[in-house]
């Protein structure tokens, strides 16, 4: 099959869960034997020169992401009735290319991936000809939103980012429930999220989680993990990590250092939002920034944490640490989407206390960590490998292309 992706970010290098997720998608795509021309966003416009990516794509093209004020937004929001998401990657260039794929090539399946892109969709159903168009819901947005303003309405000075939450809620339903009746099929990566998108009564929904590709993450042999050392992982301007990072350094973390004043932790992730430096103030806390990797910090780390308030889908941070063999320490949120299996080899915390109490048992305990490393491998490989996903996607595919 030809295969038209289109993302809101590029794939490799992977800097993001979409990103991550999709570049697992064309490596599997492409040891399927399918081909696979990908268009997608970036910065830099040369991001595709001696990209690997361009060793699994067809064809491959990058346009600048397009950039927009806070002035901007405010004014949409005051003056449109459209969600914030529905225009976010609005662009001339993007439109351009995208147009002209579709006149001058025959695609059997054009997916995109996340709320964002749905914004195109308008303008590739009125030019697909015979392709099936997928969307591939990177979340269940709506309920992503509702499920903010209700942790942010908890915090008088996050009141107002609760109303706009609240605001972009009722908008984002129906603009996603327009993008699940338009297309073919809506993959979904949980059954938490497949269930609120089959509400909107559109279009066929399958489950195929997130994934990580398990050889590339597992520790080397001998590997030795350091005494104390917490990890957490995640774009960090992005909400719900950022409320679960100061949750974490400010409330959290003086509950440990009652009992492990040694405990360190390490924030990793790229652009840490101006709420979070305070935190780096404290010696113990370290705020990376971009790296290159994360797998030193998940392999160095005695502990992975996930104390996430708000979220949805499958939390492809807990994937990448489960695949590293460490001991994961989540909420209930944080490991929704995972299956039964999976979440019984993590710890789960859900109020400040339970959290700072796990913390320091496991710390404490070696044998229970390298108990709970050993399992969280265990799962990871048997459940959300990407050669164990792919065949979920090809057969959508396939019942698309019975049709």
């Amino acid at each position: 099959m030809k295969i038209l992706l289109l993302t809101p970010d590029l794939p490799y290098p992977s800097e993001s869960g979409a990103a991550l997720r999709n570049m697992g998608i064309i490596r599997g795509l492409r040891a399927a034997g399918h081909e696979v021309s990908l268009l997608s966003f970036r910065g830099d416009p040369k991001a595709l020169l001696s990209n690997p990516l361009m060793e699994l794509c067809a064809a491959g093209h990058t346009v600048a992401l397009p950039t927009r004020t806070r002035i901007k937004r405010l004014m949409r929001l005051l003056t449109s009735t459209r969600a914030d998401m529905e225009s976010r990657l609005a662009s001339a260039a993007y439109e351009r290319v995208l147009r002209h794929w579709l006149q001058t090539e025959r695609f059997d399946i054009v997916q995109f991936s996340g709320i964002e892109m749905g914004g195109y969709l308008e303008q590739i159903l009125s030019a697909k000809g015979g392709a099936k168009v997928i969307y591939d819901a990177l979340n269940a947005e709506a309920d992503l939103q509702r499920l903010i303003a209700s942790v942010d309405a908890g915090e008088l000075r996050r009141i107002p980012a609760a109303l706009y939450s609240s605001i972009q809620a009722r908008r984002l339903a129906r603009f996603e429930a327009r993008v699940c009746r338009d297309v073919d099929a809506v993959i979904a990566v949980s059954k938490e999220d497949r269930d609120l998108l089959q509400r909107y009564r559109g279009a066929p929904v399958t489950v195929m989680s997130n994934g990580v590709e398990v050889a590339d993450y597992r520790p080397p042999p001998g590997n030795a993990r350091a005494r104390g050392h917490i990890v957490f992982s995640g774009k960090m301007d992005y909400r719900p990590n950022v409320d679960a990072v100061e949750w974490l350094g400010k409330v959290i973390m003086p509950r440990v250092w009652d009992s492990e004043p040694a405990a360190c932790l390490s924030i990793v992730g790229r652009n840490p939002h101006a709420r979070l430096q305070e935190l780096a103030s404290d010696q113990r806390i370290r705020l990376t920034g971009w790296v290159e990797s994360v797998l030193p910090y998940l392999h160095e780390a005695a502990l992975f944490v996930a104390p996430l308030r708000m979220g949805s889908g499958t939390r492809l941070k807990i994937l990448q640490a489960m695949a590293a063999g460490c001991a994961v320490l989540s909420t209930s949120v944080g490991a929704a989407g995972l299956n039964s299996q999976a979440r019984s080899a993590l710890e789960i915390a859900d109020d400040a206390d339970a959290f700072a109490r796990a913390i320091v048992g496991l710390l404490q305990d070696d044998a229970r960590r390298r108990e709970l490393g050993a399992r969280t491998l265990e799962m990871v490989s048997e459940y959300y490998d990407w050669p164990v996903l792919t065949p979920k996607l090809l057969r959508v595919y396939e019942s698309l292309a019975r049709e």
